[in-house]
């Protein structure tokens, strides 16, 4: 029995040794302890740092990113000024230079112009209206011939010279374009002391506001102030085909102008024994075309649109600066926090 006892005791001995080594050796058990805890804390402080340097990464990215658009809108900010600059100085070219418009009006009938021949020492031997541009041979030229136009005789003073009198002979121009519609006249001079003869024209716009005219004396010097005078010569028979021009000034007012094309053919004088200082002279008046020409300035300059432009330009500018504003706050924010939390990481580490 006392053997039994003694290898009892000992197997017990044995067994509280295996499991309980801890109570025997406290000091090894904390140095354990010690270490677990300082394999537990290393890697939390690596996963800091690798935290803190994406986070790094991440506002430096940020910060260049906000760089690069205050540049972009500072590059906007100088375009919108440069196209406030460039609007501005078209718009007052545009005002300095209108641009002419020119539009044509087609007529059916022209009001019947006003022709002022000044024949001087020529008689007229005829003056007959043809259609189609139709003009029937000559039967006896030379000779006073049939008269179916409207005529009037006037005397004014020239109002270059004021002492000069001159004699016109005011006829009645075609109407009808549609029908070709013309005023033939021929004149006869028997003695001329000069090397070249010649007749005097020139053409106003209305016969009818000639004869409604209270004092026609001045309204056929105005016209002769405001319009130019052409010649035909004798010899020939001149062709003249006439254009009209309206022209609106800038006060308003509105301005005629005829245009004309001449073309000149050779008389071939079948006369027996014509006297030496005979000549013949023959003029024919028609219209162009059925088109009056209107010309006038037009400012293309818009200010309406102008300040469209500048009320959105100056938007631009104003939307740039405050984000231009915001970004630079949003920086310094940015950089102060960073500040702190490095400052924060400092004084932990140390």
């Amino acid at each position: 029995m006392e053997a039994i006892r003694k290898e009892l005791s000992r197997s017990y001995q044995e067994l509280n040794d295996e499991t309980d080594p801890i109570a025997r050796d406290p000091e090894g058990a904390q140095e354990e302890e010690q270490e677990e805890a300082a394999s537990a804390v290393i890697p939390d402080r690596d996963s800091d740092r690798s935290n803190t340097r994406v986070r790094f990464s991440r506002t430096c990215l940020k910060n260049v990113f906000s760089v690069l658009l205050i540049f972009v809108y500072l590059l906007l900010m100088g375009v919108a000024v440069f196209l406030v600059y460039q609007t501005i100085t078209d718009f007052r070219d545009k005002l300095k230079h209108p641009v002419m418009s020119v539009s044509y009006k087609e007529v059916n009938v022209y009001d019947a112009p006003g022709i002022a021949l000044y024949p001087g020492k020529a008689r007229l031997l005829s003056c007959k209206h043809h259609l189609y541009d139709h003009i029937p041979p000559l039967i006896d030229p030379g000779q006073p011939g049939e008269n179916t136009c409207i005529t009037q005789n006037i005397s004014y003073t020239d109002p270059y010279t004021n002492s000069t009198v001159k004699h016109a002979l005011i006829v009645q121009g075609p109407r009808d374009v549609r029908r070709r519609e013309l005023v033939f006249l021929q004149f006869h001079l028997n003695e001329t002391k000069q090397d070249f003869s010649a007749i005097d024209y020139l053409l106003f716009s209305s016969y009818d506001g000639f004869l409604k005219s209270t004092n026609r004396v001045r309204f056929m010097q105005d016209c002769e102030s405001s319009f130019s005078s052409w010649k035909f010569s004798g010899g020939f028979r001149t062709w003249v085909k006439m254009s009209l021009v309206k022209t609106k000034e800038e006060d308003g007012s509105q301005s005629v102008e005829f245009r004309q094309e001449t073309s000149v053919v050779n008389f071939i004088d079948r006369r027996e024994n014509p006297d030496k200082g005979d000549q013949l002279f023959f003029v024919v008046f028609e219209w162009k075309d059925p088109y009056i020409q209107e010309i006038q300035d037009i400012i293309t300059a818009n200010p309406w649109s102008m300040i469209a432009l500048l009320c959105s330009v100056f938007l631009v500018l104003f939307k740039a600066a405050d984000f231009a504003k915001l970004s630079v706050k949003w920086m310094i924010k940015v950089r102060r926090r960073h500040l702190k939390k490095r400052t924060r990481e400092l004084n932990h580490i140390s």
